[in-house]
């Protein structure tokens, strides 16, 4: 047992040698995905109270939805690094009318600045049940909206706005909606869940390539 005089070295050591859990966070819209800010906007200090966990990957300011923490670097890696191209779902509200054209150059690639991009998969849907954004998108009566599910492996910065705007659909609202083996689930802007860091290693390498 650990006396006072050898309590913080103790307690350092459990932090090396002891996994912490792994985060599922459903990250609101307009929260940074890091820890701090040279500014007065919202981040994860706001959600998350585990200290010593980092995103694995990142989800734009402007986006909602699943967010993993973890300290594990291996584990971090293999989630966030385009090599090991882990499938990311997305539920996309894009602006115009459901159109299948724009299902179909999604998948068979659209031109960005920095290169070729395309959707491993991508679907119309109907409006999924999810909470209502604060402050809600931008409404024009004259233009319709719709709905995709959209995954890709890679992770270019903001690739899925990038890619449907280039679709012809600019997207409205952005919900990342599974990572992997994760899914959003039912948690609310805000909330999160836990598992241990074996279970997350186990659940992952039973994910398939695309």
């Amino acid at each position: 047992m650990c006396d006072v005089s050898f309590r913080a070295h103790c307690s350092l050591f459990a932090r090396w040698t002891v996994p912490l859990p792994v985060i599922l966070l459903n990250k609101p819209f307009h929260v940074l995905s890091q820890f701090r800010s040279d500014d007065a906007r919202v981040t994860l200090a706001d959600f998350v109270d585990v200290p010593g966990v980092y995103p694995a990957g990142r989800l734009d300011f402007d986006s909602e939805g699943l967010l993993l923490l973890t300290d594990d670097g291996g584990l971090q890696s293999r989630i966030a690094s385009p090599r090991f191209k882990l499938p990311k779902t997305y539920w996309v509200q894009v602006e115009g009318a459901p159109n299948e054209q724009i299902c179909k150059a999604l998948h068979n690639g659209v031109a960005l600045k920095d290169g070729m991009a395309r959707a491993d998969a991508v679907r119309l849907i109907e409006s999924p049940d999810v909470w209502p954004r604060r402050p809600p998108i931008r409404v024009r009566k004259s233009v319709p909206d719709h709905w995709l599910s959209l995954t890709i492996s890679e992770g270019r910065n903001r690739q899925v706005r990038r890619m449907t705007a280039a679709a012809g659909a600019p997207t409205l609202r952005l919900i990342r909606q599974r990572i992997g083996p994760w899914e959003l689930g039912n948690l609310q802007p805000g909330e999160s869940i836990s598992l241990s860091n074996a279970q997350a290693w186990r659940q992952l390498k039973q994910v398939r390539r695309p």
